[in-house]
């Protein structure tokens, strides 16, 4: 049962932004201190609109907050106490547009990385995930 009043609950989640959330706004960053530069940020033209895009090198990274897209960490594997009906559908769904996203974006011949929220705190741990992508 959920502790807070349907309003409440909706004014929270009125706050959650899909675009330049905090995991984002790092990886971006970090970035921009190890050299990745010259990015574009959520292209429409793109299967998924990417977090980040070098369109020269067909490279994109993808920005996944662990819950909404369901990944196998202690976060995304937590399942929602309310309203299951549509949370756990919905999140099955994200999985699914994720992978038809990357799938549509290999097959066009980019690279794709995906960043998750959890591994943002690691500074080492991601720069090193990032490194592939300076030297081409």
């Amino acid at each position: 049962m959920d502790k807070l009043t349907p309003d409440r609950r909706s004014a929270n989640m009125r706050q959650i932004r899909d675009k330049d959330t905090a995991p984002e706004m790092m990886v971006r960053k970090l970035c921009r201190e190890i050299g990745l530069l010259g990015y574009r940020i959520h292209r429409k033209d793109l299967p998924g609109k990417p977090d980040l895009a070098w369109i020269g090198r067909k490279q994109v990274i993808f920005v996944h907050g662990c819950f909404w897209h369901g990944h196998d960490c202690i976060e995304g594997s937590r399942k929602p106490k309310s309203n299951q009906d549509y949370w756990l559908p919905k999140i099955e769904r994200n999985k699914q547009r994720d992978a038809e996203n990357i799938a549509a974006l290999c097959a066009a011949g980019w690279d794709v990385l995906v960043v998750w929220e959890c591994e943002i705190s690691d500074k080492a741990r991601l720069t090193k995930k990032l490194q592939p992508l300076l030297s081409t």
